[in-house]
């Protein structure tokens, strides 16, 4: 990501709610994570965490894609 793409996600991410800021701020440190995995590292419930992704991903900042190793799962991470 340029510096200006990475000034822009950061514009977007600040106006966000804090469940959403956290969502992203482990996915920036911990790299792809699962819904699970992220409400872990988060402590934060999975439905505010399904919410949280769900945002993000409205805005364009998070993909996703199927678990390989469980395709009833999704792995997320931080858009290029």
């Amino acid at each position: 990501m340029s510096g200006l793409e990475s000034d822009g996600v950061e514009a977007v991410v600040s106006e966000l709610p804090p469940s959403s800021k956290l969502v992203y701020k482990v996915l920036e440190y911990e790299g792809a994570m699962t819904q699970a995995e992220i409400a872990a590292e988060s402590r934060l419930c999975p439905r505010t965490v399904r919410h949280a992704l769900g945002t993000l991903a409205d805005r364009d900042v998070v993909d996703s894609r199927a678990c390989l190793a469980d395709a009833r799962r999704s792995t997320y991470w931080i858009s290029d």
